[in-house]
């Protein structure tokens, strides 16, 4: 208690000065797989990259060059796990849909890693859990085994990649790398990419704003990553809004959410006055070209529970999203969410559930005699939204993991990303090693391509060629 009392003392001062004068908590640190190389991107694209114009501060004419467009499969998924760690035999491969192997860039959501008790919110950060939440994940995206623990027999060796046969019958290896991990108290969001998208992905980087006590610790708020994918940027948004079902908790989110949106800001590149100001780095959320944001956003159904749970029970979920506090704010004019979009919701409420059960809690015949159960009326607490061109959702579900008190929802979209077209993007596949690698083998790798298949492999086959 002395431990906690005195790394309290020896915080809250920070926390108010940051609070004072509006400074995004958290650090701009993140873990991924690779490091960010300054310069290695703008050699893939030999200097034709606007970002890599932006970086150099030239303003760059080019009526000859001409973009083309590449579609790739992107999930997204938000799950509030209740603070429970994970077992260490937790499968995540049907919550990830890896069965399918078709998807290329996976966008993870985590609220309540770590319990949001005191010393959790007010001391040191709790990395541990995340990692190992990473660990699974990477295990799962790629069909390996978790890796050991330190310490134990065969620590630190490299995990195992299975091959796994693609939709043209070769055979392909799974490898996702991690591009960004970033945890916040408990929110954790980690963004994975296929291995040979890796060298496309450019500057990334992290924003954390709290919104818990006094506005500013990290119990509750967000955790945002953007990048570039070739010359497409992109904004994921991980929520944790401020929870509760009385009258006034709603304009609690909606400031929640207003602040993140308003707060969360990214690195700008200084360029010169001659330079264009179209070629900048985005710096807030609304500015990237793909923005997704996903969380235990908290928002609930505007009805008595008992008439709440009797519609549940009938399935009228009509009646239900009519009646929806975040539809509201996404549908009406001057809405917190205007101009963002969702998905149908076809499934029940995400929350709240009783662990490893499928009743909402506070049903009565889970209740204890003489137990005076805090009854939570059920909710889709659980969401995802989108904005900007070049997003098309084509899956819009949840998932039945028990593990803790809300169920993951999952989200597919087919993605647009714009890259350049030219002479020196043959070029330079011609000299790499990895064409040099297809040309000895017997398939040679490079007609994968079929003339019906427009979806990722065409992606893939485009990226190369």
């Amino acid at each position: 208690m002395l431990e906690n009392q005195s790394q309290a003392e020896v915080l809250w001062p920070r926390l108010v000065a940051n609070k004072l004068f509006r400074k995004p908590s958290g650090s701009h640190a993140f873990v991924a797989d690779f490091p960010a190389v300054a310069g290695a991107a703008e050699e893939e694209f030999d200097g034709c990259s606007p970002d890599a114009d932006a970086q150099r501060c030239v303003k760059r004419a080019r009526p000859q060059q001409r973009n083309k467009t590449l579609k790739y499969r992107l999930f997204a998924s938000t799950w509030n796990v209740g603070g429970v760690a994970p077992p260490d035999d937790l499968d995540l491969s049907e919550w990830l849909d890896t069965t399918n192997g078709t998807y290329d860039i996976y966008v993870l959501g985590f609220q309540e890693v770590v319990p949001l008790r005191a010393r959790n919110v007010l001391g040191a950060d709790k990395n541990r859990i995340g990692m190992r939440w990473n660990e699974l994940v990477r295990a799962a995206l790629n069909r390996s085994s978790p890796s050991p623990s330190p310490g134990a027999t065969g620590g630190g060796e490299k995990q195992k990649v299975h091959p796994v046969r693609d939709g043209a019958g070769g055979l392909q290896s799974r490898d996702f790398r991690c591009v960004v991990s970033k945890q916040m108290v408990g929110i954790l969001l980690t963004v994975w990419v296929r291995g040979d998208l890796r060298r496309f992905v450019r500057r990334p980087s992290v924003s954390c704003v709290g919104c818990g006590v006094m506005g500013c610790l990290g119990n509750k708020g967000a955790v945002s990553v953007r990048f570039w994918l070739r010359d497409t940027s992109f904004c994921f948004v991980c929520c944790h809004l401020a929870s509760g079902g009385r009258e006034g908790d709603e304009a609690h989110r909606n400031a929640d959410a207003a602040e993140i949106l308003r707060r969360t800001s990214f690195p700008r590149r200084h360029c010169s006055s001659s330079s264009s100001p179209s070629l900048a780095s985005p710096h807030k959320i609304l500015d990237h070209d793909r923005v997704i944001l996903l969380g235990d956003l908290n928002y609930r159904i505007s009805l008595p529970e008992a008439k709440t749970r009797l519609l549940v029970e009938r399935h009228d979920w009509k009646t239900l999203l009519d009646n929806d506090q975040l539809r509201g704010e996404v549908s009406s004019e001057g809405g917190t969410f205007q101009g963002w979009n969702e998905g149908a919701i076809t499934f029940s409420p995400t929350y709240k559930y009783h662990r490893n059960s499928d009743a909402y809690y506070g049903c009565a015949q889970l209740g204890k005699k003489g137990d005076k159960l805090k009854r939570r009326a059920p909710a889709w607490c659980d969401r995802v939204l989108w904005r900007g061109a070049g997003l098309k959702q084509t899956r819009y579900d949840r998932c039945e993991s028990r593990l803790s008190d809300h169920r993951p929802v999952r989200a597919a979209f087919a993605v647009e990303v714009d890259a350049p077209w030219n002479l020196n993007s043959l070029r330079s596949f011609f000299l790499s090693e990895r064409f040099d690698d297809r040309a000895k083998s017997p398939a040679g790798g490079l007609f994968l391509l079929r003339e019906d298949d427009h979806t990722t492999t065409s992606a893939r086959y485009a990226e190369d060629v």
